[in-house]
Order: structure tokens, then C-alpha cells, then sequence
């Protein structure tokens, strides 16, 4: 009796035991990623796709640029907003900096717009995988079986 228990605690264990899907959500500047309903940052997607090694290499890749963008992006706002400060405040901005600023916020718009496809294609490819390994596709067959040994319980699957 109590292999049959076993038995059963395993099986229905194992079919609730499956990876969660990464949920995207579009926001306001971007997109949002989640998964049990805690929001993910960008260092803790890669830290959730590395069971899938083409989706862990494409967040990969899509973290470093992303870095690369936080970098030009913000040098970039900074130099655009310091002029833009100091005229509001009466004084004598220097518009070359918020040429150069501007320039900067330039290059990381490209940047970002390919962070946010690579980390969506890297999303939508690990909750494939997901699907296509998940345990609900696990059916296992019970049979009932006695011979000169006594009863049991076979699985198959």
C-alpha cells in the first residue's frame, strides 16, 4: 500500500511541477516582463532562461545591449537636460552639449529597439520550449496487475 502511495505522490507531483511561462506586458516606454507575478529585470530573465540554450544566448546578447543603451541614453538625457536646466534657471546654455546629448540619444534609440526584439524573440522562444516539453503532454497509463507475486499497480508512459 504504501508503494501505491508513493507511486501517486510522485506522478501528481511531477504533473504540477513545471517551469513558468515569462509574461510580456506592454507598457509605456517599452515592455514589462513577469513571471509568478514578480516583475523580472533584465539580469533575472537571464538567470530564468538558462535552461534553454538558444533563448539563454539571446537575452545574453540582449542584456549587453542593453547596457550599452542605459549608458548612451542617460550620458545623453544628461547632456540634453543640463543646457535645457540652466536656460530655465536665466543662464547661458550651451546648445553644443545638448547637440552632442541629442546625437547620443540617437544611437541608443536603435539600440534599445533591437534589446526589446531580441528579448521578446528569446521570451516567446523559451515559453515554446516550454509547451512543447511540459508535463501536461505527460499521460501516464495505470494498469492494475496481479500474477504469482500478488496485486499491483503498473504506470506506463
Amino acid at each position: 500500500m504504501k508503494n501505491i502511495v508513493a507511486v501517486f505522490v510522485f506522478v501528481l507531483s511531477f504533473s504540477f511541477c513545471n517551469a513558468q511561462k515569462i509574461e510580456m506586458t506592454k507598457v509605456f516606454g517599452g515592455y514589462k516582463y513577469s513571471q509568478n507575478g514578480s516583475n523580472l529585470s533584465m539580469k533575472n530573465l537571464v538567470t530564468a532562461m538558462e535552461s534553454n540554450a538558444q533563448a539563454f544566448e539571446l537575452v545574453k546578447k540582449a542584456k549587453s545591449k542593453s547596457i550599452w543603451s542605459n549608458i548612451l541614453g542617460g550620458a545623453g538625457g544628461f547632456l540634453v537636460g543640463y543646457p535645457i536646466g540652466g536656460a530655465i534657471a536665466g543662464g547661458d546654455a550651451n546648445w553644443t552639449m545638448a547637440g552632442i546629448g541629442a546625437g547620443l540619444i540617437a544611437i541608443a534609440l536603435p539600440i534599445n529597439s533591437k534589446v526589446v526584439k531580441k528579448t521578446n524573440e528569446a521570451i516567446s522562444m523559451y515559453n515554446n520550449s516550454l509547451e512543447a516539453t511540459s508535463s501536461i503532454n505527460f499521460q501516464p497509463k495505470f494498469n492494475l496487475v496481479a500474477n504469482e507475486k500478488g496485486f499491483g499497480l503498473s504506470m506506463s508512459f
